[in-house]
């Protein structure tokens, strides 16, 4: 299956790095390179590109679309270990990171990956198949006190109770294995008047589980705070995420940064001698056009927002 991916905010992504000739930048997903490709695109001969994708498939893809440029490394890893993966690469600081949190369109659209409920296939949704760790080990060996957890705090799921009670009930008789075996059991445990009102039943739940197998939330707030630490003055951080679990932890991630101060508000003077690492940019998220959400309905979550490094 070919891997295709349509970049969301791409342009507002371009602008926010600020992309100078020479400059060092890192992709930390890459996907299909729809990014990076317009990354590349600006350097020069001295700027290079870092790509890092925990997905094969999509490290492939991006090879075969930037074959042309000599600049690219290529890391196989997740951007949970950026600060580890730069120092092995011998590289003390970039001038730009790129983090986009969204599933690409091919691992949704992907019959044997399992990231969709609108799609059958196994229970996977590892982003990273060399893991253990799948979506059918979490919805088959996990507690229905585990299940629930996860689908109430991942999913801000409201009927994440019953969805898990339904769970533990149907895998008692055999194990769920595929998708639509779950999407079923989810439509079930839903009330019908509220099946009919909003997104997609599965949804919620699906988003769940996906956080949970991929440790999404678990890397994040690391993750920011090394990219920071390996960006050049003046080098900027931008982050797309996808739902508001994600954009609550970047959002109070880069005020954190900006200031980190402990000290009480009636203290004249700062005492906890911690200092700022630089400056939120975009004091409001920067979302998808009319127009892109038209184009590509995928991007209608999306939000954008970027932190400069002092």
């Amino acid at each position: 299956m070919e891997f295709k991916h349509l970049s969301v905010l791409l342009n507002e992504c371009i602008d926010a790095l600020k992309i100078k000739d020479n400059g060092k930048y890192v992709d930390c997903t890459m996907g299909g390179a729809g990014h990076s490709f317009h990354i590349v695109t600006r350097l020069g001969r001295n700027g290079e590109l870092i790509g890092i994708d925990q997905d094969t498939d999509a490290l492939n893809a991006a090879k075969a679309r930037l074959k042309i440029f000599d600049n690219v490394r290529y890391v196989h890893n997740n951007f949970y270990n950026i600060y580890e993966i730069l120092e092995e690469l011998h590289i003390p600081k970039v001038d730009g990171i790129l983090m986009d949190l969204g599933v690409s369109s091919y691992q949704l659209d992907n019959g044997d990956r399992g990231f969709s409920y609108m799609k059958d296939a196994p229970l996977d949704m590892r982003m990273n198949r060399d893991n253990s760790l799948s979506a059918y080990e979490v919805v088959n060996n996990y507690s229905q006190e585990e299940i629930y957890r996860i689908i109430k705090e991942y999913g801000e799921e409201k009927f994440a109770k019953r969805i898990a009670g339904f769970i533990e009930e149907n895998r008692k008789d055999k194990p769920i294995e595929t998708t639509f075996e779950l999407v079923d059991i989810i439509k079930r445990a839903i009330p019908a008047k509220a099946r009919r009102e909003g997104p997609h039943p599965a949804k919620r739940t699906f988003q769940a589980i996906r956080i949970e197998v991929n440790g999404e939330l678990e890397i994040l707030e690391k993750a920011i705070e090394d990219s920071v630490e390996k960006l050049n003055s003046g080098g900027r951080l931008a982050i797309i995420t996808f739902h508001s679990l994600e954009d609550r932890i970047v959002k109070n991630k880069f005020r954190d940064l900006a200031n980190p101060c402990t000290c009480p508000k009636e203290f004249p003077m700062c005492v906890c001698g911690k200092k700022s690492k630089g400056k939120v940019i975009t004091r409001k998220a920067i979302e998808p056009t009319e127009e892109e959400v038209e184009r590509n309905p995928r991007s209608r979550s999306a939000k954008l927002r970027i932190f400069e490094k002092i």
